[in-house]
C-alpha cells in the first residue's frame, strides 16, 4: 500500500511545487494512473477532481508542518486518493451498445439429418431401430350408473439406415346399462395402420401409407385407404418436428348392410337402398408437430384434410392430439384426443366422431 501510493504522491507533489496545481499541471499519462484508468473526457468533471485533490493537498501540507512522521503524510495523499478515483471512474460514459459475446457457445446451427424426423435420441440409434409398444385403458361403473368402456392399441417401428416400417393397431369399446334397460353396445371400432417411408434429400420422404377401419356405428364393415405422398420437414431437430405432407388417398367403404337402408326423421324407411360399396378419390394434406417439452413429456399434434376428386362435394376432416408423459420403468401416461369428420357420412349417421382416452403404455422394444 505505502509503495504503491507512494509514487503517485510525489508526481502530484512535484506537480503542485511546480505548477501549482493547474489545470494543465496533469499529464494524461499521470492522470491515467488513478484507481479508474482512464481520462475523463469531460472538463467541467476533471476541474473539480483536481480542486479537490487541491484542497485534500493543502490538508497533507499543514499536517506534514505539524508532524514530524513522514508516513502520516503519505496516509493522508492515499485517502485523498482514493476519494477522488471512485468519482470520476462512475462518470465515464459506457457507450451505446452492450457487449453480447459473439457466439451462445453451440456449433448446431442446423439440423440437416434426415434420421431426426424420427423419434428424439442418438441419431445412430435413430438409424437403425426397432420399437415396439402397447398401451391400455379402461372404465367401469356400477350401481345407478352402469358402464364398460375399454380401449387398446400397439405401435411398431422398424428403421434401417433410410428405410422405415411402421404399424399400428387399436381397439375400443363401450357397453351400457340404463337402469330398468338392457345393456347395449354404444362404441365398437378396430383400426389398423402400416406405413413404408423412404427419406432422401435430408430432410424429404417418399410414402405409401395403408389402412383400415371396422365401424359398427358409422355404418362401416371395412374403410380401406390407400395415401401415397410426399413430405418435408420445415423444422427438424432433437427437440421439435414440424412437417408437411401431400398426396393422394383411395377410399373404398364396404358398408353394413343394416345400414344401407335409409331411414327418415321419424326412422322410417324411404324405401331407398344404399350401395354396398363406395369409392372417392382424393387429395391429401397432412402438418403435424411434434415436441419434447422435457426430458419425459412429449406433445404430438396431427391435422389431416381430404378433399375429393371424384366427387367434389366429399370433404373430410380428421385430428390428433396427444400428451405422453413418462413414468419410469419403460412406461408412460398418455392422453389423446382424436377427432373424424366426413361432411358426407352413411345416411342417419352423424358427421363428427371424437374419442378422449387416457392409456397407460408400456415399452416392449
Amino acid at each position: 500500500m505505502f509503495g504503491t501510493c507512494s509514487g503517485n504522491v510525489f508526481a502530484v507533489i512535484n506537480g503542485e511545487t511546480r505548477n501549482g496545481l493547474g489545470s494543465e499541471s496533469l499529464s494524461p499519462a499521470r492522470h491515467n494512473g488513478g484507481v479508474g484508468g482512464e481520462v475523463s473526457n469531460d472538463p467541467p468533471a476533471l476541474r473539480a477532481d483536481l480542486a479537490l485533490m487541491q484542497r485534500g493537498m493543502l490538508r497533507i501540507r499543514r499536517a506534514m508542518r505539524s508532524s514530524p512522521l513522514p508516513f502520516a503524510a503519505v496516509s493522508g495523499v492515499c485517502a485523498a486518493m482514493a476519494s477522488v478515483a471512485p468519482v470520476r471512474a462512475q462518470s465515464l460514459p459506457q457507450g451505446t451498445s452492450s457487449q453480447a459475446p459473439a457466439s451462445t457457445g453451440t456449433t448446431d446451427v442446423t439440423a440437416q439429418k434426415f434420421e431426426s424426423v424420427m423419434p428424439y435420441g442418438d441419431p445412430e440409434k435413430a438409424k437403425d431401430a426397432t420399437e415396439l409398444s402397447v398401451g391400455a385403458g379402461g372404465l367401469a361403473s356400477t350401481g345407478n350408473a352402469r358402464l364398460l368402456a375399454l380401449t387398446g392399441y400397439g405401435q411398431f417401428r422398424l428403421r434401417r439406415e433410410g428405410n422405415q416400417l411402421s404399424a399400428a393397431l387399436a381397439a375400443n369399446y363401450s357397453r351400457t346399462r340404463p337402469p330398468g334397460l338392457p345393456a347395449q353396445t354404444t362404441v365398437e371400432n378396430l383400426q389398423a395402420k402400416t406405413r413404408y417411408d423412404r427419406f432422401f434429400l435430408v430432410d424429404a420422404t417418399g410414402f405409401l401409407g395403408v389402412q383400415a377401419r371396422n365401424d359398427r356405428f358409422q355404418g362401416l364393415d371395412l374403410r380401406l385407404q390407400i395415401d401415397p405422398g410426399v413430405g418435408y420437414y420445415f423444422i427438424n431437430d432433437s427437440k421439435q418436428l414440424f412437417w408437411a405432407e401431400i398426396g393422394y388417398d383411395y377410399l373404398h367403404d364396404i358398408r353394413r348392410d343394416e345400414d344401407r337402408i335409409v331411414k327418415d326423421a321419424m326412422g322410417m324407411p324411404t324405401g331407398e337402398i344404399l350401395d354396398k360399396t363406395s369409392t372417392v378419390h382424393s387429395g391429401r394434406l397432412f402438418v403435424g408437430y411434434d415436441n419434447q417439452l422435457n426430458e419425459a413429456v412429449t406433445f404430438t399434434l396431427g391435422v389431416e384434410y381430404l378433399q375429393g376428386l371424384s366427387d367434389g362435394d366429399v370433404r373430410r376432416f380428421n385430428g390428433d392430439a396427444k400428451l405422453s408423459s413418462k413414468i419410469g420403468g419403460g412406461f408412460s401416461l398418455a392422453t389423446s384426443f382424436s377427432l373424424r369428420y366426413d361432411n358426407t357420412p352413411v345416411a342417419g349417421k352423424e358427421k363428427l366422431d371424437t374419442v378422449t382416452s387416457v392409456n397407460l403404455v408400456f415399452k416392449v422394444l
